[in-house]
């Protein structure tokens, strides 16, 4: 009985390699994506070659689609990371420690320890890229009365509350966490 116990566990714990296929797919995706948005940021700068030569009315309709196609270009390299950081971080979770992320100086952003770090590092990239489409759409708006004034006022607001809270809890956890480390040193210090 212990042995089919053992075998058992053994095929549950092995199970988790199957995230292998997520974090596959959510690679080639980021890749993809980050290949598309290269490509969009190449045309839009082939196009660009002309704009000193048009005159005032082109060259403004010109600026202007020009953004927008800048705003699509950030939103797919923000959606690419999103998807980055979601692979290294199951994988992470799930498979294995990554060696080269302890070493490098990026392991603040792309080391995650637990759950809540993948969660809090994809809501962030998530919310920029929220800000992102939010910038996008604002370009294209037609301000008819006061009313469509106070909406986009109210939509700046709470975009402006959403990254104040998330800067808020991002300092106020971390600084908690430091402020223990801080103590834990020092009885560890003493301890000696």
């Amino acid at each position: 009985m212990r042995l089919l116990e053992r075998i058992f566990e053994g095929f549950l714990w092995n199970s988790r390699l199957v995230v292998l296929v997520a974090v596959l797919a959510s690679l080639a995706v980021a890749f993809a994506v980050f290949y598309m948005a290269t490509v969009d940021a190449v045309i839009m700068i082939a196009h660009l070659a002309h704009y000193m030569h048009l005159d005032t009315a082109a060259r403004e309709a010109l600026h202007k689609e020009s953004i927008a196609h800048i705003v699509a270009i950030i939103d797919g390299y923000l959606l690419a990371m999103v998807l980055l950081i979601f692979s290294l971080g199951i994988y992470e979770l799930f498979i294995s420690r990554i060696d080269q992320a302890d070493d490098s100086t990026a392991s603040r952003i792309l080391s995650i320890r637990n759950l809540d770090d993948l969660k809090n590092r994809l809501a962030k990239v998530i919310l920029m890229i929220l800000v992102v489409n939010f910038f996008e759409r604002s370009i294209d708006m037609k301000f008819d009365n006061a009313t469509d004034i106070l909406s986009f006022a109210g939509g700046i607001a709470l975009i402006g509350l959403a990254l104040y809270l998330t800067h808020a809890a991002e300092h106020g956890h971390g600084g908690k966490a430091h402020h223990d480390n801080d103590r834990n040193g020092i009885q560890n210090k003493s301890s000696r």
